[in-house]
């Protein structure tokens, strides 16, 4: 069978496209149209130079140097002097699937051929991605405005032969970089340098897989909670389609239609059709109201998203032989997008972390208290559910928005930030929290559902059940749960439970 490939034109690439390509992993290649288009802006950007036109960051310092002027024969230093200076960043290096997204932003960003660089330096990137040659990027240092300059620099200097990165398993240093992706190292021309760094690849890259995340964690939040529902012996009536119709909100609407699917009826259901409890607590009442709300977070942010992947967020932009200086890099659009996902996916933490707790407390008559077969000589769920609560009170802290501060940086002269990398990297960590705290759910209300037996739930219910089981075993008496909490958690991670709500 072919390999797939992927042509990049700067102007159609998919939120499809960039969801699966860890998957596919198609070929990538730069679109001949994009390839002329490039051409033309490199020969705006060289006629400035020529003629010694003052144009930002072509023949001027950089941010408060902006005023300096560079002569004709020390451009090129200036390029190369800015990848070394920039990269400055710390921390624990981006995960290998971010470092391809950023990739194939980047070199997309710049195919669009607004940009003023030669196709040469998006065939570099795309022999770095298509050899798997990930360069090592220190995930903090970046303001997120203009554009994350010290991850990008650290990017950028892989391509020299002056940086890191990985293949497979190996640590590649300097001048061994290029040649392992089948390029030599590129010398840098006029604006090069900046185009690279200049861009909001690494914002955009965490914001998308945030993105996916909580779609997948909203989608994991409805299967377990419609499982948390039966074993607390739960109202099938609050996701009744009159309630939600007069809602008048489309999400909400769409969210309980997805629980009646799999509430549809049941021999715990019967069991209890006569019981005196009136209603039940908003953390299973309230289910499709809230998770409607998060539903519409992301359709938000798969909007903006999905612009943005086309974007151009350098600067300055070339347009005909006009070189413009603007701020496309200022990152607070994907910084917003980030923090309203890691609000949206700390509450579904929130709830979840709340229907643990009614698990264990016997709001269902038929269960023990914390789910113990001997209350009291056992312990049961009770130190799983302080660790589902320590978690989401953790989510609370991150989910206070990035994007919100700024700190003025360049001697003033880039006086407002967007903090949007920050934000993304906090949602990566709200959306682990999240679904380790719905594996905590998860395991509870699959320990329920066996604990009300022979009673058996709704038949999608059971089919979920079974799969909860074939990866953990059902174990009445106290035992270590750290590890049957994992295994649940890369069941969700994996997207196993989406096929139920399909």
């Amino acid at each position: 069978m072919s390999e797939p490939l992927l042509s990049l034109t700067g102007f159609d690439l998919s939120l499809v496209e960039l969801r699966t390509f860890d998957r596919t992993r198609p070929h990538v290649l730069l679109a001949e149209a994009a390839r002329t288009r490039m051409l033309e802006s490199v020969a705006t950007v060289r006629e400035a130079v020529r003629t010694g036109r003052v144009s930002y960051g072509i023949n001027t310092g950089f941010g408060a140097f902006a005023n300096r002027h560079i002569s004709s024969a020390q451009v090129l230093q200036l390029q190369v002097n800015l990848v070394r200076s920039h990269a400055c960043g710390i921390g624990t290096p981006l995960a290998p699937s971010l470092v391809r997204r950023i990739l194939l932003l980047k070199a997309n960003s710049l195919a669009a051929g607004y940009s003023g660089v030669r196709p040469v330096v998006v065939e570099a990137l795309l022999a770095l991605l298509n050899h798997d040659v990930l360069p090592v990027i220190p995930s903090r240092g970046s303001v997120g405005a203009s554009g994350d300059l010290a991850p990008l620099a650290h990017l950028a200097l892989a391509l020299l032969g002056e940086g890191e990165a990985t293949l497979a398993d190996r640590l590649l240093i300097g001048m061994e970089v290029p040649p392992a992706a089948g390029i030599a190292p590129l010398g840098l021309e006029a604006k090069e340098g900046l185009a690279l760094l200049n861009g909001t690849q690494v914002s955009l890259a965490l914001a998308l897989a945030g993105l996916v995340q909580a779609e997948q964690l909203l989608n994991a939040s409805i299967v377990i909670g419609a499982l948390s529902v039966e074993g607390l012996a739960g109202s099938y009536s609050p996701f009744d389609r009159r309630i939600h119709a007069v809602s008048r909100l489309p999400a909400q609407i769409e969210v309980a239609h997805k629980f009646r699917q799999l509430l549809t009826d049941s021999e715990i259901w019967r069991s209890h059709a006569d019981c005196d409890r009136v209603q039940d607590p908003y953390a299973v009442r309230c289910m499709p109201q809230v998770f409607g709300a998060v539903a519409n977070t992301i359709e938000h942010a798969r909007a903006v998203l999905e612009a943005a992947c086309n974007g151009v967020s350098d600067n300055p932009l070339i347009f005909g032989n006009d070189i413009l200086s603007g701020g496309n890099f200022h990152a607070e659009p994907l910084g917003f997008v980030s923090d309203f996902l890691a609000i949206a996916v700390a509450e579904l933490a929130s709830m979840s972390e709340r229907r643990t707790d009614l698990l264990e407390r016997r709001v269902n008559p038929r269960l023990t208290m914390f789910l113990t077969t001997e209350p009291g000589l056992e312990s049961g769920f009770m130190i799983a559910h302080v660790t589902a609560a320590a978690l989401a009170s953790e989510n609370k802290t991150l989910a206070h928005p990035a994007s919100v501060d700024s700190l003025p940086t360049s001697a003033g002269q880039e006086d407002h930030v967007s903090m949007a990398t920050w934000a993304g990297l906090k949602l990566q960590q709200i959306c682990d929290n999240t679904r380790q705290v719905l594996a905590v759910e998860l395991l509870a209300a699959a320990h329920a559902i066996d604990s009300m037996r022979p009673l058996r739930t709704t038949p999608r219910l059971e089919e979920v059940h079974a799969l909860v089981r074939a990866h953990v075993p059902y174990r009445p008496y106290d035992h270590r749960l750290d590890r049957d909490v994992a295994t649940l958690s890369a069941l969700i991670a994996d997207g196993a439970l989406e096929r139920f709500v399909s």
